[in-house]
């Protein structure tokens, strides 16, 4: 039995070998869950989960240790992230390998997702001695105008079970340089890698006589949730997840004036023009359909060929898919390209749909079951036969499904990239030079991530990552998301004995 205490964190970690299976969530008295392999359906552990009042210890803890890390340089935060990316990389493959056992993404996945948490403290410890404001013309003699920012304290981090290390990675490297403290409360489902991700960060802070409650973690389920979005003293919530519960943690955030960071739904698309690369687009697409069995907010669930191609995509597809199928297995294994679903309310989430998608006409080309073997196994699955504006084809299902359409123009592709809810990255396969910028223009794709010859999915650290619309809008990682982080002040120095006022005002 192993105990994780740092500033109000309470998660116990108790292993029970040769159990029978448990449910993916199993609530027991005094909050307890456990922890199931996706592969097998096997309990891996039982994790104590926190309560309201661990949270309100952790959010008094973060306060009491921001007062030290607002007071250090920048700088000097940025070497304490330099260490935490390196205690990571001591850590890579079986950090990588918990990822894999207990989110159920194959293992180069797993391992490529810590790679993330490590890329993005490369580029927060650069970013430590960049954050700067500006230094603006005044219209007044003697005046100096600039733009100062400062840390806005706690951050609270509320992440999903498909990328349980990545996306905390990429709000706690570059919050900890800009002076924040991190509350983050994982995914229910994948307490352990949360626990472990966050031993690694506390042994950083330990060894340099920091306080844990820089970066805290309060494992709960939505009561723990709902008082992060509600608590005055957390100014920002990231919050990433579905649509529907991003849209609820919005509006308790907005109601006290707090600002949220929203990274939630995609229904993405790849467009292929009449000239694309077939053998581009065939690779890219069975990455971006099948890569995490379809659980990555920007999977690949609609592939809108011109007329032109269809046939020889679809055709071509079901040839990958069929080779595809061999490489099925435990994502542990070595070789292994398809895992399972997290979990059975996945496999029911993907069930319903392939059953509404039937009942409005659509033809499962490949795919549509359930596969008989231990574990959340499903087929991923190719439709075709649905118009673009079915209800089916318009909603996100979380599950290796995609739709593929037949459009007679990028233009007409265009269109219905856009026509979705969600708006968070879109592919264009083309050779067409004046397409590429008009799908890069002001009438182009409306996502946060425009793609052009690659797959919607696997995104680069540096560039700011979100979407629009339904997606949230806000963006974390690279870029100048570190904005979001911080408080901007405008602020006049006077160094003269006279006092003008802006405008040329006379008030004398």
């Amino acid at each position: 039995m192993a105990a994780l205490g740092h500033a109000g964190c309470w998660a116990l970690i108790g292993w029970h070998p040769g159990r029978g299976t448990l449910p993916s969530l199993h609530y027991l008295k005094c909050h307890v869950v456990t922890s199931v392999c996706p592969a097998n359906k096997l309990p891996i552990a039982q994790v104590q989960q926190g309560t309201v009042e661990d949270l309100d210890a952790c959010i008094k803890a973060g306060q009491e240790a921001w007062q030290v890390w607002a007071d250090m340089p920048a700088p000097a935060r940025g070497e304490i992230v330099r260490q935490i990316g390196e205690a990571l990389r001591e850590k890579l493959e079986p950090l990588g390998k918990l990822v894999a056992l207990e989110m159920g993404k194959i293992k180069p996945e797993g391992i490529g997702e810590v790679q993330e948490y490590v890329d993005i403290c490369d580029f927060a410890v650069g970013l430590s001695r960049m954050v700067g404001g500006s230094v603006l013309p005044s219209e007044r003699l003697g005046h100096v105008l600039m733009e100062n920012w400062n840390p806005l304290g706690i951050v609270g981090v509320i992440t999903a079970f498909n990328f349980p290390v990545a996306v905390y990675g990429w709000n706690s490297a570059v919050a900890m340089v800009c002076g924040d403290t991190l509350l983050w409360k994982g995914a229910p489902s994948t307490p352990l890698v949360s626990v472990a991700t966050t031993k690694i960060v506390a042994s950083v802070l330990e060894k340099n006589k920091l306080p844990g409650a820089v970066s805290t973690l309060c494992c709960g389920g939505a009561d723990v949730g709902e008082g992060i979005a509600r608590d005055e003293r957390i100014p920002l919530v990231s919050f990433t997840g579905s649509t529907k519960v991003g849209k609820q943690v919005a509006l308790m955030v907005q109601e006290r004036f707090g600002r949220h960071l929203l990274e939630l739904g995609g229904n993405n698309a790849i467009i292929v023009d009449k000239d694309a690369d077939l053998e581009m687009v065939v690779r890219a697409a069975l990455f971006a359909c099948v890569g995490t069995a379809g659980q990555r907010c920007t999977t690949t669930r609609r592939l809108i060929v011109h007329e032109t191609l269809y046939d020889i995509v679809v055709e071509r597809l079901i040839k990958a898919y069929g080779s595809f199928m061999s490489r099925v297995g435990d994502p542990l294994d070595d070789g292994v390209l398809y895992g399972p679903m997290h979990s059975q309310q996945g496999i029911d989430g993907y069930m319903k749909t392939i059953e509404e998608a039937q009942a409005l006409g659509g033809k499962i080309m490949f795919g549509g079951k359930v596969l008989d073997r231990e574990g959340y196994y499903a087929e991923p699955t190719i439709i075709t036969g649905l118009p673009h504006n079915s209800p089916v084809v318009q909603r996100e299902t979380f599950a290796p499904i995609v739709y593929i359409l037949k459009c007679t123009s990028v233009d007409e592709g265009i269109k219905w990239n856009n026509e979705v809810k969600q708006g968070l990255s879109s592919s264009l396969f083309t050779q067409n030079l004046a397409n590429v910028f008009k799908w890069l223009g002001p009438k182009g794709s409306d996502c946060g991530i425009i793609n052009i010859n690659i797959p919607t999915n696997g995104a680069e650290i540096g560039g700011a990552f979100g979407g629009e619309k339904h997606t949230g809008g806000g963006r974390e990682s690279g870029s100048d998301s570190w904005k979001q982080y911080m408080r901007r002040s405008t602020c006049t120095i006077n160094y003269t004995k006279e006092l003008p006022l802006a405008q040329g005002l006379k008030f004398e």
